[in-house]
């Protein structure tokens, strides 16, 4: 059966108009490997490490970028339906969970997540970047990489044959790891098959999209359903922007409500702030491309909850929209960026 025009949930196929408001780069459940939480060398961190994330520590843990262990995972079912709740509470009607193989993707709870709170979520498929990935990413031809994410998506995952309705996040470091490239490639080959959008993590540097972008289009990708994500840590200069938007990917900045001063996985990275996202934002409109822009939280660890103090998944309704409107924005670009943008993106073209 042709999905050609639809959007497939974890719980089947609907049709665009019954998407609603979405944020299209978000993590309901998600656990980081042990190979993406190395304990610092500092005794002092160290101890902030291994402790739980309480009232003490949350400052450091955001604003300074220390790493914590309990911080990087998010699995109480009860918790996070009370945050999607609020989301829909807030007008919400769709989310996408990016979380992919290797991140403790949880097909089952998200099935029952959606049930609960009726919202709509849309699973990811494929692999993050090298260091998450599972031993037999190594040894895998891009076939068999292939063959895995067609299977999620045309088939489904788990008992209940639970299907994903995105390729991603496809996770990619910078320089690219040679496994990542296979990874990069074979959800080309997948998308080619399956007619399903494909969404990038792009490597922490402003020429990691293109390099992305060249792979994607050597390997017959389709760019006009390709979501560059991450654009608010990787891309500073303007001429990147217009070429990643000239690509015809869409443009994706994920991380509204992040505003510590440095970006704590490349300490390098100033992190914009939100109305330095927005202004980016509508600088691309007035180029032109209102029709092909994204934006989301990519909540992925707890101090991002609102049950830990953080802004949850209902920040962007409840308080980045009203500030949109002060800084000139027309309701008819929010009701691209919140709701037709992403009902397009995420229909399958085959």
């Amino acid at each position: 059966m042709s999905r050609k025009g639809k959007i497939q949930t974890v719980k089947g196929v609907i049709d665009p108009t019954e998407l609603g408001m979405t944020m299209t780069h978000e993590h309901i459940f998600i656990e980081f490997p042990p190979t993406m939480a190395v304990p610092p060398d500092e005794s002092h961190k160290k101890q902030v490490f291994y402790e739980p994330i309480n009232l003490q520590n949350r400052g450091l843990i955001y604003h300074q970028g220390w790493k914590n262990l309990d911080d990087r995972s998010i699995l109480d079912f009860d918790i996070s339906v009370k945050e999607i709740l609020k989301y829909k509470a807030a007008g919400g009607g769709a989310i996408v969970d990016a979380t992919s193989i290797g991140l403790s993707r949880d097909p089952e709870g998200l099935l029952k997540v959606s049930n609960l709170t009726d919202i709509n979520v849309i699973m990811g498929a494929a692999y993050y970047v090298y260091l998450a990935h599972p031993p037999e990413v190594s040894e895998m031809s891009i076939e068999d990489l292939a063959a895995v994410i067609i299977n999620d998506v045309n088939v489904g995952v788990g008992k209940q044959l639970i299907k994903s309705g995105i390729i991603g996040e496809v996770g990619l470091s910078h320089p690219l790891h040679k496994d990542e490239e296979k990874v990069l490639i074979a959800s080309a080959v997948a998308q080619q098959e399956t007619g399903a959008p494909i969404l990038i993590h792009p490597g922490r540097d402003e020429k990691a999209p293109i390099v992305a972008i060249d792979i994607l289009k050597k390997s017959g990708a389709n760019l006009s359903k390709t979501i560059m994500g991450h654009l608010d840590r990787t891309v500073f200069e303007k001429e990147t922007l217009l070429q990643i938007a000239e690509s015809g990917c869409y443009l994706e900045w994920d991380l509204f409500g992040q505003e510590n001063h440095y970006y704590s996985a490349n300490e390098n990275i100033d992190m914009p702030s939100d109305a330095k996202r927005m202004y980016d934002i509508l600088w691309l409109i007035e180029q032109g491309y209102e029709s092909k822009i994204l934006i989301a939280h990519d909540i992925c660890a707890k101090h991002q909850l609102e049950e830990y103090g953080g802004w949850g998944y209902s920040y962007i309704p409840s308080f980045i929209v009203p500030r949109m409107k002060d800084k000139g924005y027309t309701d008819s670009m929010i009701e691209s960026i919140l709701y037709t943008n992403p009902s397009e993106a995420l229909q399958f073209f085959k």
